[in-house]
Formats: structure tokens, sequence, C-alpha cells
């Protein structure tokens, strides 16, 4: 998941020497990082800086809005666009440290500072979004567009710009204005209190079994724990415990839903649209609620057919050890698990030793060398903010192209689930010097023992490779402006470059160049290796219906036309009666620990996986077809794609890559839901 950072699109540059005051002096954002690559400077930040740097560099941006809007010359793409561009940058710099470690580094105290800082930020963004004259200078230049003689990388600038403003609110009626503000403060508020409530109701519970082992409701401790745990009722209350998160109680997130989904519908009908997803939507490639539901359907009715087919499976099993039991959602991992070991021979405990976390990274970093040149080398002497967080220098031959940090496991202060983020995009400031990302993954893998190392399942290798596709993205960004480098892409292409890495991940042959056992050494054994090939299309009924009834319960709470008091449960109920959706799954999230769309900016967004995923799976169909995995023609293409941000349309980049439109048959084909393609590839075994 590439992480969104709610705050405005600023550019992040060196900060400039100014005098200050000796409490300024003593806070490090006030003052330029004495760093390697201008690393934030974690060592010497503290909690009570976040607050005072917040507020100077709201107070720093304020008056370089002031000046733009000042400017007695006419408006200029210069003196206007680029001035607005390149402003903000200590508010860009304080958010975007803030944000990356309240995610990994939490606290109470760290929670109150968010929530003084919440309507801080709202109220700025708004100040910005509906200042009149500041609008009116860049509607004036953005009229002027086809006489200015601007490049392509300009013009994107310049329509990026005014488009964002128009969905920022400028031209809301002045009668609204109030209520527009009051609502975006609210809604920053609403979400940042349903996140807490999430973490905070994850950390709170913990089970001890029979024999001392301890599970929580942390994805590495709790699936494995329900699938492979007989006892059939200590399956059910750890299920529930996990699925009934916020559910009323002290960490009830089921009101905050309610007011969140109503407050974000009343304010895009104040922007002009019918529904929020309506909204969010106009800005993708989606477009509209209409489409998005088409693609989910098309890919719904095979997927559900499939579930069907593996429910009756594992009813049959369940009969067998317990007649007449009905099979319950909390069964559906188990015996999954149980059939996958007796129908492929294959379980997690004979393929984690092939699988430890540091065999898998660097599996992933020779495809990104062999696609693209880059090697990564370990730096210990770098500022970090955390003794577990490894960083990596990224090098393009001698020359360094980024900063890589990665952290792996869960803390009691990191949210679950895994996320690439940035402290600093690729960007090239005012002199035309190129400012190098520095990019950070983080995931909640499985702990290391005292005799073994972190083994991973064959999920969390997905995961690990998804998660360095969207790093891949950031730090291969080759643009001018920072907010359009990068991943600062359309919601539902951002996941292109992370999805289509775990097709690498997950291909037999180069498995078999990364995956060599913890402790003799040997690569993984073809038979394994085809063991694990034969069971990717085992159970995707069950991972696909669950995905896309999570996509639809997401655009069914956003495409709502009207007002109205939501129960979430019940509303999550209709929905998933509606589909068909059998009621031995639930979908992928339940709607109080829905973080992806109350939090993280995947509202009315969600369905991104299954978009990208037609996209992804097309394009790693060329390099199969091409015969060579490492296609240096298609790797130079795609890597255009990765380098062009948000500077061209990305259908367009797409197109550009694959020759085509793009086509759901191979993810069809992938998911075992039409039959596969024969085709032959190569590659050559690196030492």
């Amino acid at each position: 998941m590439k992480q969104k950072i709610l705050i405005p699109a600023l550019a992040l540059l060196t900060l400039a020497g100014c005098k200050n005051s000796n409490k300024e002096m003593e806070n490090p954002f006030f003052s330029e990082w004495n760093t390697p690559y201008e690393i934030p400077d974690f060592s010497r930040i503290k909690l009570e800086h976040y607050l005072p740097a917040f507020q100077e560099g709201i107070s720093r941006h304020n008056a370089e809005i002031e000046a733009i809007v000042n400017n007695s010359d006419a408006p200029t793409f210069e003196n206007t666009i680029l001035a607005y561009e390149y402003s903000g940058e200590m508010l860009r710099q304080v958010a975007m440290v803030f944000e990356n470690l309240n995610g990994c580094e939490n606290s109470p105290d760290m929670d109150t500072t968010a929530d003084e800082v919440a309507p801080l930020l709202s109220a700025h963004d708004d100040d910005i979004a509906l200042n009149d004259k500041l609008f009116e200078r860049i509607k004036t230049v953005y009229n002027q567009r086809d006489t200015l003689g601007l490049d392509a990388e300009q013009m994107r600038l310049l329509t990026e710009t005014y488009k964002g403003f128009v969905r920022g609110g400028a031209n809301v009626p002045a009668d609204k204005q109030a209520r527009f503000r009051q609502l975006n403060e609210q809604i920053a508020s609403l979400t940042l209190r349903f996140e807490q409530n999430v973490l905070k109701a994850t950390n709170a519970y913990k089970k001890v079994l029979p024999g001392g082992d301890t599970v929580t409701l942390d994805i590495p401790t709790w699936e494995p724990f329900m699938q492979t745990c007989p006892d059939r009722k200590l399956r059910e209350e750890v299920w529930r415990a996990y699925t009934n998160r916020c559910q009323g109680g002290e960490f009830d997130n089921t009101r905050l839903i309610d007011s969140i989904v109503n407050l974000r519908l009343e304010r895009a009908n104040i922007l002009g649209f019918p529904t929020h997803a309506d909204y969010v939507l106009d800005d993708c490639l989606a477009k509209t609620p209409a489409n998005v539901y088409k693609c989910l359907m098309d890919i719904w009715q095979p997927a559900l057919k499939a579930a069907k087919c593996e429910r009756d499976e594992y009813q049959r099993m369940l009969s067998a050890d317990e007649p007449g039991a009905k099979l319950q959602p909390w069964d559906w991992r188990y015996y999954a698990e149980k059939l996958r070991a007796e129908r492929y021979a294959i379980d997690d405990a004979e393929v984690r030793p092939y699988f430890a976390l540091d065999s898998v990274r660097e599996g992933a970093f020779m495809v990104a060398n062999r696609l693209y040149g880059l090697s990564f080398r370990e730096r210990t002497d770098l500022p970090t903010y955390d003794r577990e967080a490894r960083t990596f220098e990224v090098l393009q031959g001698d020359s360094t192209v980024g900063i890589l940090y990665m952290d792996f496991h869960p803390r009691a202060s990191k949210r679950s689930g895994a996320w690439m983020t940035e402290f600093r995009s690729q960007h090239r400031d005012r002199q035309g010097r190129n400012v190098m990302p520095i990019i950070q993954v983080v995931c909640n893998f499985t702990r290391p023992t005292a005799d073994r190392p972190a083994l991973l399942n064959f999920d969390e290798c997905e995961t690990l490779f998804h998660e360095f596709g969207h790093a891949l993205h950031g730090l291969l960004s080759n643009c001018t402006y920072p907010s359009i480098s990068g991943t600062n892409v359309p919601r539902d292409f951002v996941e292109l470059p992370s999805q289509v890495m775990e097709n690498w991940c997950r291909h037999p042959q180069i498995m078999k160049m990364y995956a060599r056992h913890y402790q003799t050494g040997e690569a993984i054994p073809d038979a394994l290796i085809q063991k694990i090939a034969a069971a990717q299309h085992y159970g995707q009924g069950f991972m696909t219906t669950e995905l896309l009834a999570a996509s639809l319960l997401d655009m069914d709470y956003y495409s709502l036309p009207s007002s109205r008091h939501i129960d979430p449960m019940a509303f999550e109920e209709q929905a998933m009666s509606t589909i068909g959706l059998i009621p031995e799954i639930i979908s992928r999230y339940r709607s109080p620990y829905f973080q992806h769309i109350f939090t993280t900016g995947y509202d009315a967004g969600y369905y991104s996986y299954t978009w990208t995923a037609i996209l992804d799976a097309d394009a790693f169909e060329a390099f199969a077809e091409s015969g060579d995995l490492f296609n240096p023609e298609l790797a130079a293409r795609f890597r255009h794609l990765l380098e062009s941000g948000n500077t061209v349309e990305p259908m367009d980049l797409y197109r550009a890559f694959r020759g085509k439109e793009p086509s759901a048959d191979a993810l069809l084909r992938r998911k075992g839901f039409l039959p596969e393609k024969t085709t032959v590839v190569s590659y050559k075994e690196t030492t």
C-alpha cells in the first residue's frame, strides 16, 4: 500500500538559513540538517519539537502565499505556478517526518500531538484552497496556457495545479465556505481518531494459549494460528476478537463511520458532485462509479463460483471431523491450509525455511538490478528513527539515486499492515539541481528468534516485493516538480508498480534464483517450486472474493446519493447480501477496522487493487511472451513509466509500454479462472 500523507502537495527543499532564537536553534526543524544526503536528523528530533515546527511551517507558508498574492506583476507561470509549487518547504518537511513516524513510532503523547496538529493543517489547507486572490492568479495563467510556450511537464504541472484548486474548493460559493472548512476539519479529526482506535484495539488483545504461546491480532501471529489451530472453539474466539474490533466499547468506530461517510458526501455535494465516489473518481482513471462497479462485477462472478467450490470441499472435510457441523468463517483458513498440505503436500513449515527475510529482500534487490541496473548498499552509519530500521544507499553504477529505509517487524508503536511512503520525494529544486528521494518501506513480519532468522510465508514474500515495487516507483522518479513526481499519480494507477513486482516474486524461475534454505544455503528444490507454483491457483476464489467484497463495500458507502443514518454493521450485511457473498466468507476488512477507506486515502479507491491487477498481469505477460523475464527493451519502457510520475497521462504511459490496450484476460488466467497460455521464458543465473 502506498501510504498517503494527508497534507498539501508542497515541495520539500533544503531549508534556507535564517536568524533564529535560541529556542528555535534547539529545534532541528528550524535549521539545515547537517546529515549525509540531508536525511532527517532523527537523533535530535523530540516530540516537543513537532507542534512549534508545524506552527512555524504554517507561518512561513502563509508568508510565501501572501508574497505570491501581493505580487504587483501580472501572473506568470514563473511568479505564480512555480512560486506556489516550491512554497511550503518547512511544513512539508515537518509533516512528512511526523506522519511517517506516527505510523511506526506511535505513542499516547504522539496521538495527543496529532490531535492538536490535525485541525491546524485542515484550516491551513482551506486557507490556501479558498484564497480567492491566489486562485485568480492561477486561473489567469491557466486560461493563457496555450499561448505560454510551455513544455509538456510544465503544462502538466499547470493543469494539475489548477485542477487541484478546483477540487480543493476554490469555486465553492462564499456562503458555503465556512461550512466547507468545518467539514474538512471534522473529517481530519475523525479519520485520525479512527486510526488511533484500530491501533489501540489491536494492541489490547492477547490470548495466552495452553503451553504458554500468545496470540495477538497482528496478522503474522493471528493468521498462522487460524491456519493451524485444531481447537474449533478457540479458533472462533480468536476470529471473533479480530473481526469484532472497534464495534462498540472503548475503541468504537461505528459512530465515526456514520459521521465520516455523511460528512464526505456533504463535502462532495458542495463541490458539485452527486456522491463522494463521483468526486474521488473524477480524478482517477476509472472516472465514474459505474465503471468501477463494472470492473469489479466482471471478476466477481467467476471468483464467487470458485469460492463456492472451495467451500464445498472444506464443508466435506469439516463433516468428516465433526458430523453435522456447518462450516463457519473461522473454519475457512484451517481447512484451506489442511487441504493445501494434502493436495500439494506443502505447508508453511516446509516453505518458510527457504524464504528467510534477508534472502527475499535480496531477491527483490536482484530483480531491480536485472531490470534497471540498481544496486543496494546497506549503511549503518546513516541517521535512522529506530534501531530496527535498516538503511540502504541505492546506486545506479557509482551514483547514489536515493536512500531506502526498510522496517520489517511488529512493534506496539507500529500500526498493522504494510506500506511505502517517503521522507522526501525526488524533484529538482529552483536551481535545477536534482533532489534525491528518501523512501520508507514498513512491514509487520514475524520476528527472528534466538536460533533462526525471520522466516516468511509466501504471502509475506509477495508483500515485501509489493512494497518494494512502490519504493522503486519513488526511487526511479526522474521529474522536475515534486507534486507530480514519483508516486503522486492517480490512486488506481499507483498500485501498478507494486503489484507487477509480485509477478517476479512468484515466478518459478525467479524463485529458484533467490530462495535458499536458511541453514544449508541450498537452493529451493524444483519439486517444492512446482508445488508452490501449482498452489498459486489454490484458494483464489476466497482471496479474490474477500478482496472484491471489500472493494464493493467501499463503493457502496461512498456512492450513497443522500445523507442517512448509517449503522455500519447493518449496512455491511446488506451490501454483502446484495452481491451474494456466501456467509462462510466476510469482507477482507470489516467496516470498523477498514483503515484503507476511513483513514489512509483509499476511500472510493479500494477497487484500485483490482483495477491495477488487470494492468500488472497484462504487463508481466508482455515479459513472459517475449521469452525473457528481464527483457531489456521492455524493462527500459517500463522504467520510463516509473520515471515519469504524473507528468504524462498514466494510461498513455501504459499504452506506450504495452503497445496496446490492457486486457483482463491475463488476470483471469493468473487466478485460474481462464486457461493459461503456454509460454517459454529464459533467464541467466547470476552469482
